[in-house]
C-alpha cells in the first residue's frame, strides 16, 4: 500500500486512508465517541491529501464516524454473546483488534490485498493486539482466494464476518458470489455490512463519483430491494441501524439536522421510512 504524492483516489485501497482520516478526526475530539489512536498514523499524509481532494471532504465525515461507532457496538455485543472468531474482509486500515476491549482468546482475521496487509502489519508492529490476531492476504474478487481465506479463517466458530466499506465497490454479481461463499461456511453465523440505497448512490456519485472512478473505485452496489437482495443466498436482516437515526443518538449529525428532521415529518410515512433506510449498518444472520 505504497503512498504517492498525488491527490485523490488512485486505487480502491486508497479509500481506507480516506476513512482513516475521519476516524482520526473523531478520536482527537475531547468528546470522542470512540478512540482510534492508530488512525492518524495509518492514514498518513496520503490520507489527508485524499480528503482535501474530495469536495466537502471533511464535512462528510459524520456518516463514516457514525458507521464506525455503531459497528463497534455490534461487534462487541456479538463477541460478548459468543462469537469466537471475527473475519474482517477488506479490512483496510482497521485497527479494531488493537483498540477494542476484546477477549484474548478471540481469533481475529485481518483479510485484504497483500500490500495492504503488509502496510498495516508493519505500521503496527510495535503495538500489541487485544486478541489472537491473524493476517490473511487475498484478493476477495477472486473466488478461489475468497474461498481459501474464508475456510481458513472460519475454521472455528461461531464467526462474525465484517465487510465494512466493501460492498459499495462491488458489482451485484460479485456481492452475490460473496453471499453464497459466506453461507457455504457453516461456522459463519453473522455478517455485518453497510448498505446504501440507490438514492444514496446517486448522491455520492454526484459528490465524489468522478474522483473515485478515476481511481478505478466507482460506486456500484446499492440494491433497490435493500437487504432482501441477500435472501436468496441464505441471509436475512437481523438488525438495521439507520445512519441518520444513529447520528442523532450519537450527536454526530450533519448541520441543521434538526430542521431536516422537522421537514421530514411533513412527508408521507413511506417517504420517511425510505429516507431512514438510505444508509445503514446492517447485521445479517443465516436463514438456513
Amino acid at each position: 500500500m505504497a503512498a504517492n504524492a498525488s491527490a485523490g483516489v488512485s486505487h480502491v485501497s486508497d479509500t481506507a486512508r480516506w476513512v482513516a482520516v475521519y476516524r482520526a478526526m473523531e478520536s482527537e475530539r475531547p468528546d470522542a465517541i470512540f478512540r482510534d489512536p492508530f488512525a492518524r498514523r495509518l492514514a498518513g499524509e496520503r490520507g489527508e491529501a485524499i480528503v482535501r481532494a474530495m469536495p466537502r471532504g471533511r464535512a462528510w465525515a459524520w456518516p463514516m464516524i457514525v458507521r464506525t461507532a455503531v459497528m463497534d457496538e455490534i461487534i462487541l455485543r456479538h463477541v460478548n454473546d459468543g462469537a469466537r472468531a471475527v473475519v474482517n474482509l477488506a479490512a483496510g486500515l482497521d485497527a479494531r483488534a488493537y483498540r477494542l476491549e476484546l477477549p484474548p482468546a478471540l481469533r481475529w482475521f485481518h483479510v485484504d490485498f497483500p500490500d495492504v496487509v503488509e502496510y498495516v502489519r508493519g505500521s503496527l508492529a510495535a503495538e500489541r493486539p487485544r486478541c489472537d490476531l491473524q493476517w490473511l492476504s487475498a484478493d476477495l474478487t477472486d473466488p478461489a482466494q475468497l474461498d481459501a481465506a474464508l475456510r481458513r479463517a472460519a475454521a472455528e466458530g461461531p464467526a462474525l464476518v465484517i465487510a465494512e466499506g466493501l460492498l459499495i465497490y462491488l458489482a451485484p454479481e460479485q456481492v452475490a458470489t460473496l453471499a453464497r461463499e459466506l453461507a457455504a461456511v457453516e461456522t459463519v453465523r453473522w455478517w455485518l455490512i453497510d448498505l446504501g440505497s440507490p438514492r444514496l448512490l446517486k448522491l455520492m456519485a454526484r459528490q465524489w463519483g468522478s474522483k473515485v472512478a478515476a481511481g478505478n473505485a466507482p460506486f456500484r452496489f446499492a440494491p433497490e430491494e435493500g437487504t432482501a437482495f441477500f435472501t436468496p443466498f441464505g441471509w436475512r436482516e437481523a438488525e438495521f441501524h439507520s445512519i441518520w437515526t444513529e447520528s442523532l443518538r450519537l450527536k454526530r449529525s450533519m448541520p441543521l439536522a434538526g430542521l431536516w428532521n422537522l421537514l421530514g415529518r411533513l412527508r408521507s410515512r413511506a417517504v420517511r421510512e425510505g429516507m431512514l433506510r438510505m444508509s445503514g449498518a446492517v447485521l445479517l444472520e443465516r436463514s438456513r
